[in-house]
């Protein structure tokens, strides 16, 4: 081919959260350990595929997000790969093993890494084990299938090749490991140094603009690094449903200070939330840092393993400043290595011994009952272990990045031109050892103040609803805060409708609990039912909303769609395109059933050809579903 064969490992993972660059940097650790002289651990968008075919063994960590889809990171890359110009020869001589993360809970349960092994297969590649499939439902998370997949794939490595992989089995229990070196190296600055050289530092503004940047590249990959910033003011912060509600839901507004925000219904908000100050204070206390001295983090390149690409911070930052905007301290759980690399640095024999066992496989569940089922933080494992003081270099690679989360944005930009909004629910769940927890982000935004603090990073990108075009009739479907991306799409059609442009009907199917107590954005939706309105039944819309609770009998969305079966079929029939967002992972299944009975008695279709029917208009991509 032309092509020079690498001698190397080559793992890369496809990350949406980080969990598969964990998963990813565990094997790279695990072959370095094993002898394998030659490893590099990367993004899928740091890796071009033009190469593939010049690598020997190539391992990928993918997790699956959305619909079934690719993590960002990985869609270029995967639109590579789907070329037709590839032929089936194309990767005769490489190797390779996937593994996958999802959760079984969901219907396309890890479509992303099964889609990956077909398609790797058929372009000639070959299988050096079955693929894995990690699972969030399992009793050890996705780790109890990883486990088991990594063994199987050290025996394989080491057969098809001694010299890349030395040693298959190998006792690699906490008791007898070396501790790995970190990859980042922290400098410390003093203020009296500042002072001395001139040197200059980062602003909190600009920490925000530049660091956030960095971090997201460095553990997400370069496609996140790549999209614009906004910083943005919370205008508006309005309780949606009653104070004696089971839940808290915000309708909030948000403004740019410059004309430059740009997005489209069904796009999503990325928003990196603010962490409690008391939290993040503890634990630089419990670091045994001076929170006011500037560092400088870079990575460190050893050997080839896991090459970054840019400093963290460069100038020095304020060390509270970067934990603040870095580091989840008091949210996020760590992983098990971190435990791992806390068994070295305890001076307690009965804490060593705890750690060490947390590590081990054979602590693997009850480690995931005590921290992620608990979703114990990295502030919280450290007051554990009072006598593990970790050096800041380890605490920088361990803790969690302080990560965005995402929300569908509720508002048209031609409605609002410089703003954007969204529903958001306050998320509080309890513990299987009835401790309370509660989301960093949504608590954190629904006691934002309006017009006060600084402004608030965030970043816009495209969601799994796709925007329709004016001429496109819709049926949508969305309980809850699922109606968040359809107040959008609503009032972008009624703007559209406003400039004079001919619009098709809109048929909308909203459910809740309580009519009187969780009916969210009801005036909203009722002022676009009204006669002219693009929800209105005289234009062939219609707006129908499903109460649970308010009778003895539930009654869900796909119940009101049964009702209504002749509105659905009529917009069906003429091409709609359906659109299904919600919190539920039951309830995208039980309306696809509901559409396969309506299919079937208005078109006098038995149940297998109206299911036939229906997946045709799904293949067409006029049938989109999407989770909130």
């Amino acid at each position: 081919m032309g092509l020079e064969r690498s001698r190397r490992l080559l793992v890369l993972y496809g990350s949406q959260t980080g969990t598969a660059q964990d998963a990813a940097d565990r094997v790279g650790r695990e072959a370095v350990r094993r002898g394998c002289p030659s490893v590099d651990v990367l993004s899928v968008d740091e890796f071009d595929a033009r190469l593939l075919p010049s690598e020997d063994v190539v391992i990928f960590v993918v997790s699956t997000t959305g619909q079934g889809d690719m993590p960002d990171s990985m869609k270029e890359f995967w639109k590579f790969l789907l070329q037709k110009n590839i032929s089936d020869q194309w990767l005769e001589h490489v190797h390779y093993a996937v593994f996958g993360l999802g959760d079984s809970a969901y219907q396309k349960y890890n479509f992303a890494a099964k889609k990956l092994d077909r398609r790797l297969l058929n372009i000639g590649g070959k299988p050096l084990v079955q693929k894995g499939l990690g699972d969030d439902q399992h009793r050890s998370g996705y780790e109890g299938a990883f486990d088991l997949w990594l063994s199987s794939l050290w025996n394989a490595l080491h057969e098809k090749d001694p010299m890349l992989l030395p040693r298959s089995i190998d006792n690699l229990d906490a008791s007898t490991q070396c501790l790995d070196s970190p990859k980042f190296e922290v400098i410390f600055h003093s203020i009296n140094e500042m002072v001395a050289t001139g040197t200059s530092t980062l602003s909190d503004l600009n920490c925000a603009k530049n660091l956030i940047g960095k971090v997201r590249s460095m553990s997400l990959g370069k496609s996140h690094y790549k999209r614009p910033q906004y910083l943005l003011q919370l205008i508006t912060n309005q309780q949606l449903i009653k104070s004696d509600a089971d839940a808290d839901v915000r309708h909030l507004e948000f403004e740019s200070s410059s004309s430059d925000l740009r997005y489209q219904v069904g796009d999503v908000l990325e928003v990196l939330p603010a962490q409690d100050p008391d939290a993040v204070e503890a634990f630089i206390r419990r670091a045994n840092l001076d929170p006011d001295c500037y560092i400088t983090v870079r990575p460190k390149v050893i050997g080839k393993h896991h090459d970054s690409s840019a400093d963290m911070s460069t100038p020095p930052v304020k060390l509270r400043t970067f934990v603040e905007l870095a580091m989840d301290v008091a949210s996020a759980s760590p992983r098990r290595y971190f435990f791992e690399v806390m068994s070295f640095f305890a001076s307690a024999e009965h804490e060593k011994e705890k750690l060490q066992y947390f590590a081990s496989p054979e602590g693997r569940d009850d480690l995931f009952q005590y921290n992620q089922k608990e979703r114990r933080t990295v502030l919280e494992v450290l007051e554990d272990f009072p006598s593990v003081q970790l050096p800041f270099e380890w605490l920088v690679q361990l803790a969690p990045p302080l990560r965005t989360r995402a929300f569908s944005i509720s508002s048209s930009p031609l409605a609002h031109p410089d703003q954007v909004h969204l529903t958001v629910k306050a998320l509080t769940w309890t513990t299987p050892f009835k401790r309370k927890r509660s989301g960093l982000c949504s608590n954190w935004l629904a006691g934002v103040v309006p017009r006060k603090g600084v402004p608030i990073p965030a970043w816009i990108h495209g969601g799994c609803l796709a925007a329709p075009p004016p001429s496109e009739p819709l049926i949508l479907v969305g309980p809850g805060t699922g109606c968040a991306p359809f107040r959008g799409f609503v009032e972008e059609r009624a703007a559209q409708k406003a400039e004079g442009a001919a619009v098709a009907p809109i048929l909308f199917f909203f459910g809740c609990r309580n009519q009187e107590k969780d009916f969210l954005y009801r005036d909203f939706w009722v002022s676009h039912a009204q006669d002219g309105g693009v929800l209105a039944a005289g234009s062939g819309g219609g707006f129908f909303a499903a109460f649970s609770r308010d009778q003895v009998h539930k009654v869900y969305v796909q119940h009101k769609m049964k009702e209504e079966r002749k509105r659905v079929w009529r917009l069906l029939s003429g091409g709609a395109a359906v659109y299904i967002a919600g919190s539920s992972a039951k309830m995208p299944a039980d309306v696809v059933t509901a559409l396969e009975e309506i299919v079937a008695e208005e078109a006098g279709l038995d149940s297998e050809a109206a299911g036939r029917w229906l997946r045709r208009q799904r293949a067409g991509g006029i049938f989109i579903e999407a989770w909130s």
